[in-house]
């Protein structure tokens, strides 16, 4: 087992939110068809709603009194077509109105215009924010974070990636278990693999993302490999 820094272990309890920090900046990114196009890809100021992050940024129509959104640039949701817009927080899918969310500085906010009928209507988590949302959480609230490891040539790309992610501990085969109540990522012996989804709470604020053992060597190496991406089925 190898601890990463004083700082980090210090980090062992949920630090609770208090609504979107009016300092800082926070990413925008709009883009279509499980982001395999790219649209908009600039910053917005913290503070503000993922709703008026994207008006900021793009000219939009909203439905059912301005709650969600139905088209972006021109392009609008349709039943016929089975497709919409959906919006995610570092990564998160937020189940919230999007003038319910307000941004805090370092957050993901990414716009996809998808097929739901393909995917269906929810894919509560993708791995396309990466290093979020072990950064900076969801709505303000983050835990630390456990890197494992099963096979031991992937040390090295489990201690880069842990570099990036800021984790408390690397975990390898054979060592103690990771810590109780941290977010995970696992570096598997299957070789291509990228899946993230919630895990251990009910609070939406504890994440495991899985990834294959070829794909942690990539990202270990480019922590932007799986950018735009949603990544494999959880």
């Amino acid at each position: 087992m190898i601890r990463l820094g004083v700082a980090a272990a210090a980090v062992a309890a949920l630090l609770a939110g208090c609504g979107g920090g009016t300092h800082g900046s926070a990413t925008l990114w709009v883009t279509r068809d499980e982001g395999r196009t790219v649209l908009v890809d600039t910053t917005v100021p913290a503070g503000e709603t993922a709703l008026q992050a994207l008006d900021r940024k793009a000219d939009i129509s909203t439905r059912y009194g301005g709650k969600f959104v139905e088209s972006v640039n021109g392009v609008a949701g349709s039943i016929a077509k089975r497709s919409d817009w959906f919006y995610f927080v570092n990564g998160i899918e937020v189940s919230r109105g999007a003038q319910e969310y307000r941004l805090h500085d370092g957050d993901v906010l990414w716009w996809d215009y998808r097929d739901w009928g393909r995917l269906g209507e929810s894919r509560p988590m993708v791995v396309g924010a990466y290093p979020e949302p072990f950064l900076h959480g969801f709505d303000g609230r983050t835990r630390p974070t456990d890197v494992a490891y099963e096979r031991t040539a992937s040390r090295s790309d489990a201690l880069l990636i842990a570099k990036q992610v800021r984790a408390r501990m690397v975990v390898g085969p054979g060592d103690a278990g990771l810590g109780p109540g941290s977010n995970r990522i696992v570096i598997s012996s299957t070789p291509q693999l990228a899946s993230i989804a919630p895990s251990g709470t009910s609070d939406g604020t504890q994440f495991e993302l899985d990834l294959g053992w070829k794909t942690a060597a990539r990202l270990a190496h480019d922590p932007n490999a799986l950018r735009f991406e949603y990544g494999s089925p959880p």
